[in-house]
């Protein structure tokens, strides 16, 4: 059985980076992965800030898509593993989300993200699911680390 996971009403919405579970990351506490994410997309550390206080996770993201202020130079280079170290991060730092993502056991799990065929599967179910694949490495590293 295929996990899907994408709105903050659906089983598994605790796989979301829009889930309300906070990670801290350099030093600072963002209220959810996606504060973080976004934030890193810029050097600008006034603009990180504005996305790290951002009352709802679509509003950091809503910032983060801006092209006014320039993205990082290595951004292309760096979001995955930025987002691993995230996504790793909320899962050894919340047991609810940790529980459900290890009661997953070895089922695949998919991003149903039907406007984003990199993080997500995209229109077609044809995406990259780079956050699914994220998540099914994090799971494994945690049984790794439980065993």
């Amino acid at each position: 059985m295929t996990i899907y996971f994408y709105a903050q009403t659906d089983p598994y919405a605790e796989f979301s980076n829009f889930a309300p579970f906070g990670v801290e990351m350099d030093e600072l506490w963002w209220p959810t992965v996606e504060h973080y994410f976004q934030a890193q997309k810029f050097t600008d550390a006034v603009y990180q800030e504005r996305i790290r206080r951002a009352i709802k996770p679509k509003d950091a993201k809503a910032l983060g898509m801006t092209r006014a202020l320039p993205l990082r130079s290595d951004w292309e280079d760096t979001k995955v593993t930025l987002m691993h170290s995230a996504v790793a991060c909320k899962f050894k730092t919340h047991p609810k989300p940790r529980d459900l993502l290890l009661s997953t056991g070895t089922e695949d799990i998919v991003e149903n993200a039907p406007m984003d065929s990199f993080w997500g599967c995209g229109p077609d179910g044809q995406g990259a699911n780079m956050l699914g694949k994220i998540l099914m490495q994090v799971r494994s590293d945690l049984q790794d680390a439980a065993a």
